[in-house]
């Protein structure tokens, strides 16, 4: 394994994790956001939706920008946008200001995303075996990293822009100077691939369509959690305001830790065992949380969440990068589109029926939407591109048209 590959995996990890420090700072911040800005709740949900929305359009951009540059050139001057963007939100005073440093912020994290997992996948295929799970592992770790700042701010009641602008000046800076060392694509071999494969240079969406729902029933379950675990322990199973926010914090590091260990399953068992590993224990998550006689239980149930759904996304990215070896860029591109869908539904849907139904039937739909990726398990396996093997494959790669120097 060459020292490119190396740096180039470890730049990249520190974008996974400077985009989960920055994307925690802001969602967990809304309530200051809203009291600093005059933001009405009738007025909030506007505000929230309009990030994912612009994200899409910033991911659906991404896939035309990679056509004429590297996708390491997008990451690198789309992740100081996210963190400036971050800062506008922390200094502004206006409505106005909010809505541009939104509008921004959500532009330039559908860039983002969709340009690390492009880069991710590229440097599995070229290192021959699962890395893409350490990459979201450190993103969790970034999200911890982030909510932890945050409470930091609310506990002392620190302004948005002290709260910010530390964290700004220390990440950008080495974001930019870890962009020196992101890789593009693989070697010839890659290429190889690519030409002779029948998907060469076209994304089909029949065969991308079974990821894309896996990736957003996937997101439909973590937005579950996000917005509804502490209600749902404070209103539904009687715990206290204390332990109402303990569950997120929970699921979180669980993600974190089945994310950590989840490349070695995938070495040793195969991508299709560990993503229908991850849909049967994130289903059982689900019923727990939906039977539970107490807050306990309940709390065991989010634990199993965390477990089960943290797989489910970065093998849905790595399995479109093996279905489209010359397309993968596109692939990863509109795929990422559904991650933002199942963002956008899954608060929604789990609070309407809430009101209409009740909460714990609530639990039942994103636990059946989980299973349906039982059915399609099989678009985890694509030969004869699978990695599994305990020896890494060498290559070569490519870190010119602007990959060396800022």
């Amino acid at each position: 394994m060459t020292d490119v590959l190396r740096r180039g995996r470890a730049a990249l990890a520190f974008s996974f994790f400077a985009q989960g420090v920055a994307f925690a700072l802001l969602v967990t911040r809304i309530p200051a956001i809203q009291d600093r800005y005059g933001v009405s709740d009738a007025l909030l949900p506007a505000f929230l939706a309009a990030v994912p929305v612009l994200a899409g359009v910033g991911s659906v951009c991404t896939e035309q920008l990679v056509k004429k540059i590297p996708a390491s050139q997008v990451l690198r001057w789309s992740q100081p946008v996210v963190l400036l963007a971050l800062l506008g939100v922390g200094a502004g005073g206006h409505m106005v200001e909010l809505g541009i440093s939104l509008a921004a912020f959500g532009l330039a994290v559908g860039a983002l995303d969709a340009s690390m997992n492009m880069l991710g996948v590229s440097l599995q295929r070229s290192y021959g075996r699962s890395i893409m799970l350490g990459f979201h592992a450190v993103y969790s770790l970034g999200g911890i990293s982030g909510a932890s700042l945050a409470w930091v701010g609310a506990h002392w009641d620190l302004p948005l822009l002290v709260s910010y602008l530390p964290v700004v000046l220390v990440l950008l800076p080495a974001a930019l100077v870890g962009s020196r060392w992101y890789v593009d694509g693989g070697g010839p071999e890659d290429k190889a691939a690519a030409e002779a494969g029948a998907a060469g240079g076209h994304v089909a969406f029949s065969l991308l369509l079974p990821l894309c729902l896996v990736m957003c029933f996937a997101y439909i379950g973590d937005s579950t959690v996000s917005n509804w675990s502490a209600k749902y322990l404070e209103d539904v199973l009687g715990s206290s305001d204390e332990m109402a926010t303990v569950p997120y914090n929970v699921y979180m590091v669980t993600t974190l830790l089945g994310r950590s260990i989840g490349d070695l399953g995938v070495r040793r068992f195969g991508a299709a065992a560990v993503v229908r590993a991850g849909a049967v224990i994130a289903a059982v998550g689900f019923a727990v949380v939906a039977g539970a006689p107490g807050a306990w239980v309940g709390m065991l149930g989010f634990t199993l969440l965390g477990l089960g759904l943290c797989v489910l996304v970065p093998q849905t990215f790595a399995a479109a990068g093996r279905l489209f070896p010359g397309a993968s860029d596109a692939a990863v591109a509109r795929l990422n589109i559904f991650n933002y869908v199942g963002f956008l539904i899954g608060s929604p849907l789990v609070g309407a029926l809430g009101d209409a139904w009740s909460y714990r039937g609530a639990m039942l739909v994103p636990m059946a939407l989980v299973l349906v990726t039982l059915v399609y398990a099989r678009s985890f396996e694509t030969e004869p591109d699978r990695y599994g093997g305990e020896h890494e494959r060498p290559r070569t790669a490519d870190v010119g048209r602007g990959s060396n120097g800022l």
